[in-house]
């Protein structure tokens, strides 16, 4: 992938790299093959599963509903779906990831 995101059918895919037991959450540019998520939830009983599913929603303006974890639930590279107009969220995964990087 060439970028941290993949348009689809019904949305976009997009690659996260996850720190959990950040100070704060945070999400962010990274590198061409992910975004990174900082994330204060530990990764204990999916909490910081459910923390980057929040975060990921208030960060493309989806509800929750919208957001499901489609691989890597115990790996630091999680894979998501987000459902919605494919363009509308490709253009705030493009302004994200033109904000720079961080990894």
């Amino acid at each position: 992938m060439t970028q941290p995101w993949q348009a689809a059918s019904d949305g976009i895919r997009i690659a996260v790299r996850v720190t959990p037991r950040a100070s704060k959450d945070a999400f962010l540019a990274g590198t061409p093959e992910h975004f990174a998520a900082r994330l204060a939830a530990a990764p204990v009983e999916g909490a910081a599963n459910a923390a980057l599913t929040a975060l990921v929603a208030k960060t493309f303006r989806v509800p929750r509903r919208d957001v499901s974890l489609i691989a890597g639930e115990t790996s630091r590279i999680k894979r998501l779906a987000i459902a919605g107009d494919a363009s509308t969220l490709a253009g705030i995964a493009a302004a994200l990831y033109g904000a720079g990087h961080d990894g």
